[in-house]
Order: C-alpha cells, then structure tokens, then sequence
C-alpha cells in the first residue's frame, strides 16, 4: 500500500458503476491497468465514489489524470479533456457527481507540497440512471478514452514538465509496453 503513495504519475477513474454510464471512468481504469502500453511507475486507482477519500493517493504525485464521465452538453461519447484548473474555473451547471471531481481537485491544489498536473479526460454519459452496464455509444468510445489516458501519460513520460497548458491536439502517441501498478478500491459514497 505505500507504494500506492509514493508514485509520482497518480491515474485515478472515478464514476459510480451502478449509475451506468457514470461508471466509465472506473471501467476505463480497469482497461488501463491491464493495458501493456501502460508506462512503469504509473499507479492506477479505481477510485469508485470516494471522492476526498483519495487525497492520500495522490497529493505527493506530480501528475495526477482523473477518467471520468463529463457531462459536456454534447453527444453521447463525445470525448472531453480538461486541466483541473480549467474545471475550477466552470461555473453552473454541475451534477453532485462534477462537485465531487472539483472538490478533489481543490484539495489537491490545497495539501499538495508541489505543484502538480492534474488532467480530466472523459465522455459525456447518455445514461446514468440504475445499471451497471454502458451504454452503446459510451462503450463504444471507451477504447478511445483509454488510448487517450495512454497518450497523456506518454506527453508526461516524454516531457516531465509538460504545462497544465497541453491541449488535447499535442496528446497522440502512444508509449511502449511496461510494468503497470493497480490497487482497487470498493466504492463507497462520496
């Protein structure tokens, strides 16, 4: 377990699987932490719906990528990459589910001893009411949501001191195949 607080990359998917498509970030996760593609020295956390609960995980990383549903207003499985600090900035319209995600970013810049870079990359949801399945569109661009995690970790892996400027069009390559870390957690309320 003190490994888990020790990595310096902290990727972390969160989302409640019982809500369909809210679960993404948490089924993402898991892909991801199978993936051979995963660079070493990465931790991957199904962080479920703990929420503040996950400040220990990754206070001390410098880079922390959270996978989540983003309701954007847009179509269904539209991919969405934010900064932390772009997501602080958004005001109205959040689901207590966004509150949640913000107010893990907002400790994070609080106890955090250094600076770090904290990237959202996720789908619209089309349902989050009861299941534990995703629906077809959302399943669909699961894989792309996955290959976007890896090419965000591969920008980080390339340029340690990657901005929390970095737009989605600079995320495209994919890195190597290397060791992988995982620990789950069971999810729990918020």
């Amino acid at each position: 377990m003190d490994d888990l607080l020790s990595s310096d990359t902290v990727v972390i998917g969160v989302g409640n699987t019982i809500l369909s498509d809210d679960g993404v970030g948490v089924h993402a996760a898991m892909l991801l932490k199978d993936d051979p593609r995963l660079p070493s020295g990465v931790t991957v956390l199904d962080g479920g719906t703990l929420g503040l609960e996950l400040i220990p995980y990754a206070s001390d990383a410098s880079r922390v990528l959270l996978l989540d549903a983003i309701h954007s207003d847009k179509a269904p499985g539209t991919f969405a990459r934010m900064t932390g600090a772009d997501l602080l900035a958004t005001t109205g319209g959040w689901s207590a589910h966004q509150l949640g995600v913000a107010d893990l970013i907002a400790a994070l810049f609080l106890v955090s001893s250094h600076p770090q870079d904290i990237v959202v990359l996720g789908v619209q949801p089309a349902n989050t009411d009861w299941g534990t399945t995703l629906s077809g569109k959302v399943q669909a661009a699961l894989a792309g949501l996955v290959d976007a995690a890896l090419s965000q970790l591969s920008l980080w892996q390339q340029s340690p001191q990657a901005s929390l400027e970095t737009r989605a069009s600079s995320v495209s390559k994919r890195p190597s195949p290397t060791q992988r870390t995982c620990a789950s957690h069971e999810e729990g309320a918020t």
